[in-house]
C-alpha cells in the first residue's frame, strides 16, 4: 500500500526522544507523548519566497504562468535536516483574508512574509515543519487569471508539489533557480473554502509527493456548488468569483472572465464540459479514483455556501476506493473547525497528530480512533466508526390527503397539486396544515421516541405538469420549540475579544486567535434539509428533457445531506414546493404540478433504532406556526 510504505520510509527521518527539547544543543526533528515538540526557534526561521513555474498560461501572455510560494522553514532545515510541508494555497490573501479574522499577508522590506496568515506556521515551524502559503494562479503575486477551479487553478498547486519533488523549476526574484534541497518532498495541502477545494483538486490529480489533505468547507465538484440538478443557485457567479479575488486591473483578465460566461451554460443549467472540468469526484482534469493522499475532511451541514453534497458525494468516493481518512461533521455554518465552539484544542491536536502520522510516520494511533466525530447537539459530539451512522436505515415515508406523513403509501388515485410560484423558505413552511396554492405540507404525529437522521433522504415522487417543466423543492422540517445552533446568524458563532494562543511568536506575527461561542436560538420549526430539481433534468444533468404536459413521469432526486435529531413529541415535517427564492437565482415556470400520492414516498436514513417507529396520525387536522422569520445567511466566500 502506497500510504504504508511512505509512512514506513519517513520513520527515518524521525529523531525519537524522551529528554526535555532543551537537552539538545543541535535541534533536530523530537518526539515525545506520541507529538512532535516545539524546537526550533520560530524568531530564527528561515523566510523566503519563490516562483514556480507551472504548465499553464492562462492569462495568454505568451509566458508559462508562475506561481508565488511564500516559505517559512526551520532555519537548520536543509540538505542535512530535510523537514517534511504544510501548504495552504489560496486566492484570498490580498482580498478578503483568511481565517475568522480575515488575516492578510505582510510583507517586509526584502519582500518576504512578515506575517503568515493564521497559526500553521508559528504552531508547526517550532516542531519540524516548513509551512508555505502559495498565491493561487491569478492572484495576489502570483501571474495569469483565475480560472475558478478549473485547469490552471488545479495544475498551479500542482506544479508547487512537484517543484518540491524536483520535478518543477523555480526561480528567486533576481531569477536564479531555486531549489528545496530542505524538503523530504512530503507534503500536506489544508485550507478551507476555496483554499481546501484546491487541496482536493491538487489530490484528485494523484500527484506524487502530496501525502495528505485537509478540506474543510470545500467544493469538490463547483457544479454542486452553483447547481442543484438543473437549478441554478446564482446566474454568471464564476466570472463574478474571478474578479472578487483578482486584485489586478480590471482589463488584465476581462477575455478570461468572458470565456467563463461564455462556458458555463446558464441557458440551460445543464452539466457540460466545462462543469466536467471543474468536477474533482468524476472529473475530466481530475477525479477521485486517483487519490492516493489520505484526506481529513471537514464540513458543516448547515452550510449553504459550500452546500453539503460537495463532501457527502466526495466522502463515498474515497470511502468506495478505501482511501485513508476521518471526517468531522458540525452543526453550523460555512465555519473552521478552529471556530467551534469547545473544541479548539483538540482541533490543533487532532490536527497534529494527523500529521506527525502522514508526514513523520510517527505511530500515534490516530489511525485507529473512531473515523468520524459529529456534532448532535449544540455542545454535543459523538464518535463513530463513519459517516453517516454505521446501519442508518432507509424509512420511506408517504404523504397522504389528509396531510398527513405515514409509513403506508397513500390509497390509489390520491393527487395533490400546487402551482410553481417563487417564493422564500420562510413562506413554504408557514401554517402547515392550511392550503396554499403555491405549496402541499405533510407533517408526522408527535414522534414516540427520538429520531436521527444522518445522511442523504431521497424524494421520489410521481408527478404530471401542465408545462414542459418546473422547478421544485423539497423541505425536510423539524416542527418543535427548541434551541438550536444558529447557523442563520454570523455563521453559528460570534466573536470574543479573549484569545487563545497556539505555537510561538513574533512583534509580526503571533499565534493567538480570538475564541468564540455558540450562537442558540429558539424557534418552533428548524428547516433540517432541503433539496430542488428542474424536472426537465429528471433524467440527465447533461440533457434536458421536457414532459409531455398532463402525462406522469417519475422525479426523484436527493436533498442535500444532514445528521440532525428529531425530539421526541416534536413533528417530522415534508414541504413540496416550485421555485426557492432564498438560494435560486431561477425564475418560477409557473406550472401547475400534480402529485400521485400513492406513488410518492420520501425515504428517510435513520440510525438503527427507528426500526420500530410507529407514527399514529393525529386525531384533528395540526396546523403548525404562523411564518418566522428565519434570518439567510451570509454567503461569506472565504
Amino acid at each position: 500500500m502506497p500510504q504504508l510504505r511512505a509512512v514506513l520510509a519517513s520513520l527515518a527521518l524521525v529523531v525519537v526522544v524522551a529528554t526535555p527539547a532543551q537537552a539538545s544543543a543541535d535541534p533536530s526533528i523530537t518526539i515525545a507523548q506520541g507529538r512532535t515538540q516545539p524546537v526550533f526557534s520560530y524568531a530564527d526561521a528561515v523566510r523566503e519566497h519563490v516562483y514556480v513555474e507551472s504548465s499553464v498560461d492562462s492569462d495568454s501572455d505568451g509566458n508559462l504562468d508562475r506561481v508565488r510560494v511564500d516559505i517559512i522553514r526551520p532555519k537548520e532545515s536543509g540538505p542535512a535536516l530535510k523537514v517534511p510541508v504544510i501548504i495552504d494555497e489560496s486566492p484570498y490573501y490580498d482580498n478578503s483574508g483568511r481565517g475568522n479574522e480575515a488575516e492578510r499577508k505582510v510583507y517586509d522590506a526584502e519582500g518576504n512574509l512578515a506575517k503568515f496568515p493564521l497559526f500553521y506556521d508559528n504552531y508547526f515551524v517550532p516542531r519540524g515543519y516548513a509551512v508555505l502559503n502559495v498565491d493561487m494562479i491569478g492572484t495576489t503575486r502570483s501571474d495569469g487569471c483565475p480560472d475558478v477551479g478549473g485547469r490552471a487553478d488545479v495544475l498551479g498547486g500542482k506544479a508547487v508539489i512537484d517543484w518540491l519533488n524536483g520535478r518543477a523549476t523555480a526561480y528567486r526574484e533576481d531569477g536564479t533557480p531555486a531549489v528545496a534541497d530542505w524538503t523530504t518532498g512530503k507534503s500536506a495541502m489544508i485550507g478551507k473554502s476555496y483554499d481546501g477545494t484546491l487541496a482536493n483538486a491538487v489530490a484528485a490529480t494523484g500527484v506524487e509527493g502530496l501525502e495528505t489533505i485537509v478540506p474543510i468547507s470545500a467544493i469538490s465538484s463547483w457544479y454542486k456548488y452553483q447547481r442543484s440538478n438543473g437549478v441554478i443557485y446564482n446566474f454568471d457567479y464564476m466570472s463574478y468569483l474571478a474578479r472578487v479575488i483578482d486584485t489586478d486591473p480590471i482589463a488584465k483578465c476581462a477575455s478570461a472572465r468572458a470565456r467563463l460566461d461564455a462556458e458555463d451554460g446558464d441557458d440551460t443549467g445543464n452539466y457540460n464540459a466545462f462543469w466536467a472540468e471543474r468536477d474533482y469526484i468524476a472529473g475530466s482534469l481530475a477525479d477521485a479514483s486517483k487519490v492516493h493522499a489520505s484526506v481529513f475532511a471537514v464540513h458543516t451541514v448547515n452550510d449553504l455556501n459550500v452546500k453539503p453534497d460537495n463532501f457527502s458525494k466526495w466522502w463515498q468516493a474515497l470511502a468506495d476506493r478505501k482511501v485513508p481518512r476521518k471526517i468531522w461533521v458540525g452543526q453550523y455554518q460555512h465555519v473552521d473547525p478552529f471556530d467551534f465552539d469547545g473544541r479548539r484544542d483538540l482541533w490543533v491536536d487532532t490536527l497534529h497528530r494527523w500529521f506527525d502520522f502522514w508526514l513523520l510516520g510517527v505511530q500515534n494511533g490516530i489511525m485507529r480512533e473512531p473515523r468520524a466525530d459529529v456534532q448532535t447537539t449544540p455542545t454535543g459530539w459523538i464518535t463513530q466508526p463513519d459517516w453517516p451512522a454505521p446501519l442508518a436505515v432507509k424509512i420511506p415515508l408517504h404523504p397522504a390527503a389528509d396531510g398527513s406523513l405515514g409509513l403506508l403509501p397513500a390509497k390509489k388515485n390520491t393527487t395533490a397539486t400546487f402551482t410553481d410560484v417563487r417564493q422564500s423558505e420562510d413562506a413554504m413552511v408557514a401554517d402547515v396544515g392550511t392550503d396554499k396554492p403555491g405549496r402541499v405540507a405533510y407533517t408526522t404525529g408527535a414522534l414516540p421516541v427520538d429520531l436521527r437522521l444522518s445522511g442523504t433522504p431521497v424524494v421520489d415522487l410521481r408527478v404530471a405538469l401542465d408545462k414542459p417543466t418546473s422547478n421544485l423543492t423539497a423541505l425536510i422540517v423539524d416542527f418543535g420549540e427548541d434551541t438550536r445552533i444558529d447557523w442563520r446568524r454570523g455563521q453559528g458563532v460570534t466573536t470574543l475579544t479573549e484569545e487563545t494562543c497556539h505555537g510561538e511568536s513574533t512583534a509580526s506575527d503571533d499565534g493567538c486567535y480570538r475564541k468564540v461561542v455558540n450562537n442558540l436560538a429558539t424557534r418552533p420549526l428548524e428547516i433540517v434539509a432541503r433539496g430542488w430539481i428542474d424536472v426537465q433534468n429528471r433524467d440527465s444533468l447533461s440533457t434536458s428533457s421536457p414532459m409531455t404536459p398532463g402525462e406522469y413521469g417519475t422525479v426523484k432526486w436527493e436533498t442535500l445531506p444532514q445528521d440532525y435529531v428529531f425530539k421526541k413529541g416534536h413533528r417530522l415535517g415534508f414541504v413540496i414546493a416550485g421555485t426557492d427564492s432564498t438560494y435560486s437565482g431561477e425564475r418560477a415556470t409557473g406550472a401547475n404540478v400534480t402529485i400521485d400520492l400513492s406513488k410518492s414516498k420520501v425515504q428517510f436514513p435513520l440510525a438503527l433504532g427507528s426500526l420500530l417507529l410507529d407514527l399514529a396520525k393525529d386525531k384533528v387536522k395540526w396546523h403548525g406556526p404562523q411564518q418566522q422569520n428565519l434570518p439567510v445567511p451570509e454567503n461569506r466566500l472565504y
